[in-house]
């Protein structure tokens, strides 16, 4: 849930990057942090193990400016995806008001796509969240690669509330900004009816 901070006048914001391990989450926010206005982004902040897989969470801050005298920050997090660290992606999702869910779009990788988003919709249920009504983006990632999916099949199997879905090739940055502006979009629409 944003946190409104009256005193300072700032809208803190936070969009979580989640999927499977190795989907993209990361690469995501390496991007977006190398392509947005250096003055408009902070520090990324990453704790990776030594095969380069998050192990806690990625933070990117991102100010967009002001809305109506108020600040607008969001807070981009990545989650890990290995089944593992199941707790800490609970821990990551707390708080959530948009979440970028990155599927792999490898054939073999469509269980594992399955498995993860049924725990998001789990997770956001027991956090009191509607899946149907929460903002949610699809990302199609990995469109390069060769063994991928059709997208009609990854919207039948990963998008069961027609939310918003991009192609993406992150590691190249497309489709990266085109979640991202839709996240953001939502997440202000969601704030405009509170």
């Amino acid at each position: 849930m944003s946190l409104i901070n009256m005193a300072k006048r700032e809208i803190n914001c936070k969009i979580v990057y989640y999927g499977i391990g190795l989907s993209g989450k990361t690469t995501n926010l390496h991007f977006i942090h190398r392509t947005v206005n250096p003055a408009d982004v902070g520090e990324m902040v990453s704790i990776d193990t030594e095969t380069e897989r998050t192990l806690y969470f990625d933070l990117l801050p991102l100010e967009l400016g002001r809305v109506h005298g108020f600040t607008i920050r969001f807070q981009l997090y990545t989650v890990p995806g290995q089944v593992l660290y199941q707790q800490t992606r609970i821990s990551v999702l707390k708080g959530a008001d948009c979440v970028v869910f990155v599927a792999d779009s490898q054939a073999n990788k469509l269980q594992e796509n399955i498995e993860s988003f049924n725990e998001l919709r789990e997770q956001l249920r027991r956090m009191g969240k509607r899946p149907g009504e929460f903002p949610l983006v699809m990302q199609w990632n990995k469109r390069d690669l060769p063994d991928i999916l059709p997208v009609p099949v990854l919207e039948q199997y990963l998008n069961p509330f027609h939310s918003p879905s991009f192609e993406a090739v992150a590691v190249n940055g497309g489709g990266v900004i085109e979640s991202l502006r839709v996240g953001i979009n939502s997440t202000l629409r969601q704030l405009d009816r509170m």
